[in-house]
């Protein structure tokens, strides 16, 4: 009989879980729950973790049962798991697959083997709206142009779909990979790929994979486009990412120049591959709303990838509801989304097929491995009396814009003196002054595509030591060689953010594979609060992070930083 209070975890009757940090199974414990939990806090004694219908359905998409999530709880539960807990997760779970989308005879049905829940849910007008009441023998038409809508509905009334209709055939592309022997897929990658074909065969499937930055998640698009050869579209962040995936695709596969088609605002070129930005989709102008969404049928697609699946903005997801009958492949590092909607991707994109924690892959030598620091920097007096007096709103950016912040910025260079430094921020007056007080090149928004392509040229190889940019290193930038990141300032308290930004250095690197990433903050304002809440992506992915309070004495700083 098992001993009680040897668990690191506690099963509230809420479906939290608070996870002890100390405890020796801790590590061990986290990486068991992260399949079915999200973190919520992490202070340094308890972790908060929940349990949510999202993250069971999740797990049950990845082939795990309810008992299974339930023996997971109980080797590590400190108390018994109550039993409230243990029926929420089985009737949860297995809500997952009650409903299934069939295609029969050229027609499109809902299936469900309890007729009386395809009754209760008709009862909803959201329901019958979409699909009316006529049914028979446990199933009922969808209207083709609904395969979207319909999922999207059932979801928010708690019956995610499984949909087995299948896929419209696109126009067939033959891709294979050059034989010059310069290309190797890693292990986790063909793992990764071979999930998102697994509830179809070869006739491929829709699904996310959840890979770290720096994993190589275009080469897992790029794998399953081989696979699958069709004629594919590739949504992505930015036009550094456009310019990175066509490179690589010409790098490893038989396609040509003229095969691989950009769509941008400098190049407006489909092809039977195409590369755009979320930004060129959702453009509008006095004319038209959205003139270049048209893209999505302006060819026969196979396959469409949505890269930084976690960007997809609102138009793009309207337009996915219409396009279920296309293979869909999201490709992210994390799933969280800022504005909520994670329930959207995963009814029309398809659910989490694979996902792999950082530090495993940091561990196999993959990803360099990150330390991770807090600096927080005092506010000198008439800062701070700015910073109290000023209303709510205004708190944030002051503390952020803290220009005490450079003298640890210049403390910082000069310990990295020999690595390649990127110092992104998130206001550009803060990161101008940093520019011309540094004599440190600037990115933003604002510069031109061959100005930023030059400069990351010239970073690759070394012949500039340190960038300062904006958000726009929030999205894939090729640098493989930047092991340090100095984070002045962010949004808020964007998990999400915080993702991209330590991705940016986690690329393997040829000495001890090792990055430094770093947080200024200034201390004892809001910017610490928000501090913590992005941080605690670190904390979900196994990383631990250290905090040290800045002094202005000599002897002091010298320590410190």
């Amino acid at each position: 009989m098992k001993k009680m209070m040897e668990g690191p975890i506690m099963v509230q009757g809420d479906l939290s879980l608070l996870l002890e940090v100390a405890h020796p199974l801790f590590i061990e414990a986290r990486e068991a729950i992260a399949l079915f939990a999200e973190l919520v806090k992490s202070p340094e004694i308890l972790h908060t973790y929940r349990m949510t219908p999202l993250t069971l359905w999740n797990a049950a998409a990845l082939g795990f049962n309810g008992d299974t999530l339930i023996t997971i709880l109980e080797k590590y539960a400190r108390f018994p798991v109550p039993s409230r807990v243990k029926k929420e997760i089985l009737e949860t779970v297995e809500k997952y697959g009650k409903l299934r989308l069939t295609k029969e005879n050229g027609e499109l049905y809902l299936e469900c083997g309890e007729p009386s829940l395809l009754d209760q849910l008709l009862q909803y007008t959201s329901v019958s709206s979409i699909l009316g009441k006529v049914k028979s023998s446990g199933k009922i038409r969808v209207p083709f142009s609904q395969r979207g809508p319909i999922k999207q509905t059932l979801l928010k009334l708690g019956y995610p779909v499984h949909d087995l209709a299948g896929f419209a055939g696109g126009e067939k592309l033959p891709i294979s990979y050059k034989s010059d022997g310069h290309f190797s897929i890693r292990p986790y990658q063909k793992d990764s790929v071979d999930s998102f074909f697994s509830d179809g065969g070869m006739q491929g499937g829709n699904g996310v994979i959840v890979l770290p930055c720096g994993s190589g998640k275009t080469i897992v698009g790029i794998e399953t486009m081989v696979r699958l050869g069709m004629e594919t579209l590739i949504l992505t962040g930015n036009n550094s990412s456009v310019s990175q995936w066509k490179g690589e695709i010409l790098s490893f596969t038989s396609l040509n120049e003229k095969q691989v088609g950009i769509y941008t605002g400098r190049s407006k070129k489909a092809g039977p591959v195409t590369i755009t930005t979320y930004q060129m989709l959702t453009y509008c102008n006095r004319e038209k709303d959205y003139p270049h969404l048209d893209l999505f049928h302006r060819r026969n697609w196979g396959l469409i990838i949505y890269d930084e699946v976690h960007l997809l903005p609102a138009p793009v997801f309207r337009l996915t509801a219409d396009l279920q009958a296309k293979r869909r492949l999201g490709l992210t590092a994390t799933l969280i989304r800022e504005d909520g909607r994670e329930g959207d991707v995963f009814s029309l994109i398809g659910p989490k097929k694979f996902e792999l924690p950082w530090r495993i892959l940091e561990e196999k030598g993959y990803i360099a491995g990150a330390n991770c620091r807090e600096i927080r920097i005092p506010m000198s007096g008439d800062r701070l009396n700015k910073y109290l007096q000023s209303p709510e709103r205004l708190k944030f950016r002051i503390a952020s814009e803290n220009p005490e912040k450079i003298q640890v910025i210049h403390q910082l260079l000069d310990k990295h003196e020999q690595e390649q430094i990127l110092i992104i921020g998130q206001y550009l007056s803060q990161l101008e002054y940093l520019s011309n007080e540094l004599n440190i090149p600037l990115i933003t928004g604002r510069t031109s595509q061959q100005e930023r392509e030059k400069l990351y040229y010239q970073f690759r190889k070394g012949e500039v030591h340190a960038l300062i940019v904006s958000k726009v290193a929030n999205y894939a930038v090729n640098l493989p060689d930047a092991s340090v990141a100095i984070q002045v300032s962010g949004t808020y308290g964007s998990r999400q953010e915080e993702a991209q930004r330590l991705g940016r250095i986690l690329r393997p690197k040829e000495k001890d594979n090792q990055a430094y990433f770093y947080t200024l903050v200034s201390e004892h304002s809001n910017e610490e609060v928000y501090a913590r809440r992005r941080q605690m992506f670190l904390v979900e992915q196994g990383y631990s992070y250290e905090i040290d309070q800045y002094s202005f004495n000599e002897e002091r700083r010298k320590t410190n930083v």
